[in-house]
């Protein structure tokens, strides 16, 4: 029960090193998010120093994938344990993520990009923008064509949404071109991709679109209607663009 005499701690000071940026990775259970971090890994670890850091309830899981995969040396790999819902852990207490990822950060100063995956949330999940500067929400298409047109923050306010598996498509009955359509009637103008990770189809547009983020520290509106919910997600001196691509 809420005690009204109670008091609380201001929300966890987030600390910046001023130069990694901090995407989140969001989606439901089994989308992909983590063979999506590892594809990640491989493309672009020759390019710039990348650090993971991964959520599970009770478990270290997703991170001892990744250590296996060997995508990164293990050191720059971190496994947060939530213990209870991972909306909470990347959303509104983010205090365990955000010194996982300060650490990281002091360890290796020469950091350019660290990857945040939440544990495995729902369409209503979304990244604190404390806690983040732009995130990437990865849903599949064996989870039904229809889960763009429910909306919710994860598909409405990821800078870039990822529909995966699209080579089960014929498998599962889904509609991809449809999906896509209906991503972007209420995505405004921000990115939407069609992938299968695990075979490539149309993950160079996945990245592209990280190693820009990356490189010039920004995201950019595809249209000159800017999209108010996503303002927030960075500090004042970046400036906002990112193309519309579709696989």
């Amino acid at each position: 029960m809420h005690d009204p005499n109670a008091t609380y701690a201001p929300p966890y000071p987030v600390r910046r090193n001023g130069t990694t940026i901090r995407i989140g990775v969001g989606g439901p259970v089994g989308s992909g998010k983590t063979a999506l971090v590892a594809a990640l890994c491989r493309r672009l670890a020759d390019r710039f120093p990348i650090a993971v850091v991964t959520n599970d309830i009770y478990t270290r899981e997703d991170a001892e994938a990744l250590l296996r995969a060997g995508v990164l040396p293990d050191e720059r790999i971190v496994g947060v344990e939530t213990g209870g819902c991972p909306h909470t852990a990347i959303r509104d207490d983010i205090s365990m993520n955000a010194r996982a990822i300060e650490d990281l950060e002091d360890r290796f100063p020469e950091l350019r990009l660290v990857l945040v995956e939440s544990g495995g949330d729902n369409l209503a999940a979304n990244f604190s923008p404390e806690l983040v500067d732009c995130a990437i929400y990865v849903i599949d298409v064996a989870g039904g064509d229809d889960v763009p047109r429910k909306g919710g923050p994860g598909m409405t306010r990821s800078e870039l949404l990822v529909i995966n598996k699209v080579d089960l498509a014929p498998l599962v009955g889904s509609d991809v071109a449809m999906m896509v359509r209906d991503a972007d009637a209420l995505r405004a103008g921000a990115p939407t991709l069609a992938v299968s990770v695990m075979h490539g189809d149309g993950f160079d547009g996945v990245v592209d679109w990280v190693s820009t983020a990356v490189l010039e520290r920004r995201w950019t509106p595809a249209t000159s209607t800017a999209r108010p919910d996503h303002h927030h997600r960075h500090d004042p001196d970046h400036e906002h663009r990112h193309g519309h691509q579709h696989a």
